[in-house]
């Protein structure tokens, strides 16, 4: 066997081990990306389009909104009115358990001494080997971008609903 040979069949080997690699990684890892057609993406792309906008309460406007105007605005965007009020959102679509969510769902909050009444609101964006990231309107950053598993949020979460099919 020359050098030449050899060569072209240890860059094969390492190709096909590369490639196993590859496969393995990513066909272990739960996805959450979302496709353009998905009415999910829509969602997110416009949740996420209003990027440091300031926090106002009552405010619906890219001058000032709050959590629920975030999610009337982005919901909107797909033909799904939703009520005003982050209380009275957390009525619409179906309960989902937290292991089973998925980019577009929405988590809701209990902000205030009340324990168990819905104050606030975000939306999924990303779900990684169960570590979920969702799109709000914060009092202090305004819109962006905050993880479950942060300890402020996961001691406020409520439950979560899916309004999208």
């Amino acid at each position: 066997m020359n050098y030449r040979n050899f060569s072209i069949q240890n860059r094969l080997g390492i190709n096909w081990v590369l490639l196993f690699l590859f496969v393995f990684v990513f066909a272990s890892c739960k996805s959450s990306k979302v496709a353009k057609d998905d009415p999910a993406f829509k969602v997110i792309s416009t949740a996420k389009s209003y990027y440091g906008t300031p926090y106002k309460f009552g405010g619906t406007t890219r001058a000032g909104m709050d959590c629920s105007a975030l999610l009337f605005h982005s919901f909107y965007s797909v033909g799904i009115n939703l009520p005003r009020m982050s209380a009275d959102q957390a009525k619409q679509g179906v309960k989902v358990n937290t292991r089973d969510l998925k980019p577009g769902d929405v988590l809701f909050f209990a902000t205030s001494r009340r324990k168990k009444r819905v104050t606030h609101a975000g939306i999924v964006t990303e779900v990684n080997k169960g570590d979920i990231r969702f799109i709000h309107a914060s009092t202090s950053l305004g819109v962006s971008e905050d993880y479950l598993s942060n300890r402020y949020w996961n001691k406020a979460f409520l439950f979560a609903r899916r309004l999208l099919e």
